[in-house]
């Protein structure tokens, strides 16, 4: 019954990042009608608005994530939650009560606040689940993300322009509604001294009672990692369990505590190398690049199905990925996926460069790529960043993160042009692959293994690796 409870609240929560997924991939199903002189709008969109209208939303997107790991000590996951929530209703409403093309971008760059979710979401269900299952449902975020994607090329196929809105701010306004009846995290309630409601939230996510001996284990153990002295090596964690939990604690600030804490820095240092490896490995470009090799390859395919096959492909990758988290481990699971990644990626642009096989072989290998991708690169990374941080500093290292996750996915979309003109589309994949290997290389020295370890069995990783290599 516990994990029910648990998978049903991720479900909610994750609903974020399904809402999002629509909203970042509506432009592709109404680009062509803002352009037409049939426009639904006031007149048809310019080219530099054309161009705003895809790129607003990572803009916007930027500018939340630094303010959202702000809001998620201060309000809270579960208002932060319905905060960003909130930004894709407001969009909807935006475009569904006004035609003026301003108002659209606008529209799109308010939209783009919520790509906060991808910091926000993966913190709250890391906390609300207990260890078995963690890995699986922070992988979520990229599962919903996916679902939303696809049902947003579905429904741009399938209904009328306005129909299509309506159903979407619905969509929107269900998921705001559903976050209001969580609970607060626990992990963020005792971080505020609010004792009573941190049992209380135990006890809702393990549906247990209040004063029940599960509730208060869990309470000693979120007491151990507020006040875990983790850079002290030698400490056994039986002597770690012998600790007063009620011992004083020096009161430091995020900037004091990160300079302090060893463990912490290694894992931020990790979080940002596994990151920006994960998408310099180029999913992001197949994306955007995708259609045109589509239609290279099965010219009689439309490009929404190849669209939507890709959705699902990506969703049932992100799934399988969510399975084996917990079952081979996260470690596992970014070396081999990004061996796999690379040679997919060699295959590629062999292709491109020499044409080797028929044009239906692009399309294959395209698909496996993503498949390759999502089982490792795309769920990983998230999910270390959701795990490897204490509470004190867990939403703004993982905001650092984050939003160094987007910076690098703007660095790529925006050198892949003149990359692409200097030495043609084949050789790029060629770098893509390297990346690959390198990742892998990087991991196998480097990573630790996090499967099914509470946040101070994870830390403590990173100190004995560092202490091994010193010897």
């Amino acid at each position: 019954m516990t994990k029910i409870v648990q998978v049903a609240c991720t479900g909610i929560v994750c609903c974020l990042c399904l809402s999002m997924g629509v909203m970042f991939s509506w432009p592709s199903s109404t680009l062509r009608l803002f352009e037409s002189r049939n426009t639904t709008l006031h007149r048809p969109m310019t080219e530099g608005e054309l161009a705003l209208f895809g790129s607003l939303s990572s803009i916007g997107a930027l500018i939340s994530t630094p303010v959202a790991g702000m809001f998620l000590d201060r309000l809270g996951r579960k208002y932060s939650s319905i905060i960003f929530g909130l930004m894709a209703v407001i969009s909807w409403v935006m475009i569904i009560s006004c035609n003026r093309v301003e108002v659209l971008l606008t529209a799109i760059f308010v939209s783009g606040l919520s790509g906060a979710v991808f910091l926000v979401v993966p913190v709250f269900v890391s906390e609300i689940c207990e260890e078995s299952i963690r890995g699986a449902m922070t992988s979520g975020t990229m599962i919903f993300y996916g679902i939303g994607m696809l049902i947003s090329y579905l429904l741009g196929g399938l209904l009328e322009y306005h129909m299509m809105t309506y159903v979407c701010l619905t969509l929107s306004v269900m998921v705001t509604v559903m976050l209001s009846f969580l609970k607060e995290s626990a992990p963020c309630l005792l971080a505020k001294g609010m004792e009573e409601e941190a049992r209380k939230s135990i006890a809702f996510y393990t549906q247990a009672k209040i004063d029940s001996k599960e509730v208060m284990e869990e309470m000693n153990i979120l007491r151990r990692a507020l006040q875990a002295d983790l850079d002290t090596p030698d400490a056994t964690p039986e002597e770690e369990k012998l600790k007063p939990l009620d011992k004083p604690k020096e009161k430091l600030s995020t900037y004091q505590f990160i300079k302090r804490s060893r463990s912490t820095r290694q894992a931020l240092l990790m979080c940002f190398v596994i990151m920006t490896a994960a998408i310099f490995q180029g999913l992001v470009v197949i994306q955007v690049y995708a259609e045109p090799l589509f239609e290279e390859a099965i010219p009689n395919m439309s490009a929404t199905v190849c669209s939507v096959l890709m959705a699902v492909v990506t969703i049932v990758a992100g799934l399988l990925a969510a399975y084996l988290t917990e079952v081979a481990g996260r470690r596992p699971l970014m070396i081999y996926g990004s061996i796999a990644s690379g040679l997919t990626c060699v295959l590629l642009g062999t292709q491109i460069h020499f044409h080797w096989g028929p044009n239906w072989v692009t399309a294959v290998v395209i698909y496996l790529f993503a498949i390759m991708y999502s089982l490792g690169a795309g769920t990983v990374p998230y999910v270390l960043a959701a795990e490897v941080f204490l509470p004190e500093v867990k939403s703004f290292v993982t905001m650092l993160v984050v939003e160094w996750a987007w910076l690098c996915n703007s660095v790529i979309l925006f050198i892949f042009n003149p990359l692409l003109h200097a030495i043609g589309l084949g050789p790029v994949f060629y770098i893509f692959a390297v990346v690959c290997f390198l990742t892998a290389l990087y991991c196998i020295v480097y990573m630790p293994e996090t499967k099914g370890l509470a946040v101070d069995a994870i830390q403590t990783l990173f100190i004995k690796r560092r202490k091994g290599r010193e010897y």
